[in-house]
């Protein structure tokens, strides 16, 4: 009997052993650091006209619809700029979670557009810390429009533009994100005599989070005219500044915005915005996004 009373004891305590050394990995397992990634930095690829640091998921594509009307002071007749509108389609599709490939076309000018947005670091705490989230934009711009005198094109080479961007951006909490995005465009043709070939810019932008599906957006670009006395902008061309609102409805971002640029995309924003916000020079304009997904894995994990 006593035989048998060692033998269960001894059984207790190694299940009491071994269940202590479970709950001890199962506390290290909860104790160590994991890295936390923030997430929905901006709520689409665009702040409001320029690349936000967001890239697209993973063999998901985005249809982009843009408009942008005429000036609100160009009066009764114009309907206030309603009757007058311009548009782009653009498609853009995540080769992988951090690298998007886009394409569009502008009524404006007829000018189509292609683009790789590379995203380098993600912003996180934790087990891995960095304070800001980093991504690489190369786009270029094909002008389309019959020569004019002002803008003879003599070759297809002559009608493009390049543009490269560093998109730097953090988010502040849960309400607000800001971005900056140093930025360099090169034209092989200019528009003007007055202006230069390569234009630098600072784009700057922000998000302010109002509910749960809605934001505050602001956008603007200082382009120099000069430095010292080299002339870079020809002076009729201004600094970008828009301002907007973003509603999500499950897959569909919508984005109504002001600006004083007629352009939906770099080219336009950094080198050719002529309105001036003070003389009412406001253009009207909406976005709308809708994702697609094309990850079959995705849909069989929902059913």
């Amino acid at each position: 009997m006593k035989k048998y009373s060692l033998l269960l004891l001894i059984s207790f305590i190694a299940i009491v052993a071994r269940a202590q050394d479970d709950l001890l990995d199962e506390l290290n397992k909860i104790q160590k650091p994991v890295a936390n990634y923030a997430s929905a930095t901006f709520k689409s690829s665009r702040i409001v006209s320029g690349h936000s640091i967001e890239t697209i998921a993973a063999k998901h594509l985005d249809f982009r619809i843009s408009h942008r009307f005429g000036a609100l002071n160009s009066g009764y007749q114009e309907l206030f700029g309603l009757d007058q509108s311009q548009i782009r389609l653009g498609f853009e599709f995540g080769l992988t979670d951090r690298l998007t490939v886009g394409v569009g076309r502008n009524s404006y000018q007829k000018t189509y557009d292609y683009y790789a947005k590379y995203k380098l670091l993600r912003q996180s705490s934790g087990a891995k810390v960095m304070p800001v989230t980093v991504a690489l934009l190369a786009a270029a711009y094909t002008n389309t429009m019959p020569s004019q005198p002002n803008a003879r094109f003599f070759n297809n080479l002559e009608r493009q533009t390049y543009c490269g961007q560093l998109l730097i951006a953090r988010k502040f909490g849960e309400r607000v994100s800001l971005q900056l995005s140093p930025s360099i465009l090169h034209r092989n043709k200019v528009e003007t005599e007055n202006d230069a070939n390569t234009l630098y810019s600072l784009g700057m932008g922000g998000r302010f989070k109002l509910t749960r599906r809605t934001s505050f957006n602001v956008e603007y670009y200082y382009t120099p005219t000069s430095v010292g006395e080299i002339s870079l902008r020809d002076p009729q061309f201004k600094n970008a500044l828009s301002i907007g609102f973003d509603i999500e409805t499950g897959g569909h971002v919508f984005q109504l915005h002001f600006t004083n640029s007629k352009g939906m995309t770099e080219k336009y924003l950094i080198g050719q915005t002529e309105g001036m916000w003070q003389n009412g020079d406001i253009f009207y304009g909406f976005n709308v996004s809708r994702v697609f997904s094309f990850d079959k894995s995705a849909k069989k994990t929902h059913k």
